[in-house]
């Protein structure tokens, strides 16, 4: 009889540490597959989030040289009328991420800064100069420069920046949906982002 009650004490003792062993496994298994498609999910949306705009610009460009001091000069100038296209975004290949599986977190470390590209078109009117002050290609750099700088400004005072922004905060928030449904946790900067994520990437 005492053998018989060892024997039944052994046997539920050996099913009770398998069934553990598998339900480890098992729970190991879920995890590894959830990270896996955290990951997978920002494979997914690492792509380029753009806002387009168009910009114009009148530009009257001028430069004068004196010849024989201040009483003689040759001057030059030009007329300038630029048409500019301008994309706002975000490379999202070059998010630093970091899974912790061990606490079910999925950390943002950093966003990209955004990408401002210019493509203007430049058409010069009423060039004329004096023939001791001719136009050459310091002239034409002076203003593609000038104009890029200025471009810039309209640009950093415009609601692009915002708009890329709010696309960008579009596709994170898919990050933040399928953490949560996965019973996981989303930081970024030292904080757990819930549902005031656009305060926080502001922020």
């Amino acid at each position: 009889m005492k053998r018989f009650i060892v024997g039944v004490l052994i046997t539920l003792t050996a099913v009770f540490v398998f069934r553990s062993c598998s339900e480890d496994e098992k729970e190991k298994s879920i995890l590894k597959e959830n990270s896996m498609l955290i990951q997978e999910q920002i494979a997914n949306v690492s792509k380029l989030i753009v806002t387009e705009g168009h910009f114009a610009e009148v530009y009257n460009y001028k430069d004068s040289k004196d010849l024989f001091g201040p009483l003689v000069t040759a001057e030059k100038k030009a007329l300038v009328v630029v048409n500019a296209d301008v994309t706002v975004g975000y490379d999202l290949s070059k998010i630093e991420f970091k899974v912790e599986e061990e606490t079910k977190t999925l950390i943002i470390k950093s966003i990209p800064e955004p990408e401002i590209k210019l493509n203007p078109d430049f058409e010069y009117y009423d060039v004329t100069s004096d023939f001791l002050n001719q136009f050459d290609a310091d002239d034409y750099n002076k203003i593609k420069k000038n104009v890029r700088a200025s471009l810039m400004k309209k640009v950093e005072s415009s609601s692009l920046k915002s708009n890329a922004q709010n696309r960008l905060l579009s596709e994170l928030s898919k990050f933040y949906i399928l953490t949560s449904s996965m019973g996981w946790t989303l930081e970024y900067n030292g904080n757990v982002v819930d549902d005031n994520l656009l305060e926080l990437i502001k922020g």
